[in-house]
């Protein structure tokens, strides 16, 4: 059965190299969302098996957008990878002390993005 993941990312350039990476890679149906707001919404209305969130985006960041995600009784429970290029000792434990499946450092390898994630979600290929 394949995977439906969305990504949040404001970058066109960044959802698109993934979404890419995703499809053609790994064989994965994904979803876009150029905000957190935008993504709560497709979060809510769609069946996912994962969420990538960019943790650095305007209006609503991605740790607010997590904690919506977390609030919600129909979202909570999906898996959430951050994609950040905040890579900083102090980042990383603020990251260790959330609840997500895994972080994706930026820049990160187009070509094998895919991999990362079925790594950090422990899915076979």
């Amino acid at each position: 059965m394949t995977k439906r993941i969305l990504i949040i990312d404001d970058e066109v350039d960044i959802r698109e190299v993934v979404r890419v990476s995703l499809e053609e890679f790994a064989g994965w149906q994904t979803i876009t969302a150029a905000s957190g707001e935008e993504g709560l919404q497709i979060a809510k209305a769609e069946t996912l098996d994962a969420i990538l969130l960019d943790v650095s985006m305007p209006d609503m960041d991605g740790f607010q957008v997590y904690q919506a995600l977390q609030s919600n009784p129909y979202t909570h429970t999906i898996p959430i990878i951050l994609l950040t290029a905040k890579a900083l000792p102090s980042d990383q434990r603020r990251f260790a002390a959330l609840n997500v499946a895994g972080v994706i450092i930026k820049p990160f390898d187009p070509l094998t993005v895919w991999n990362q994630v079925a790594d950090i979600m422990q899915w076979k290929l």
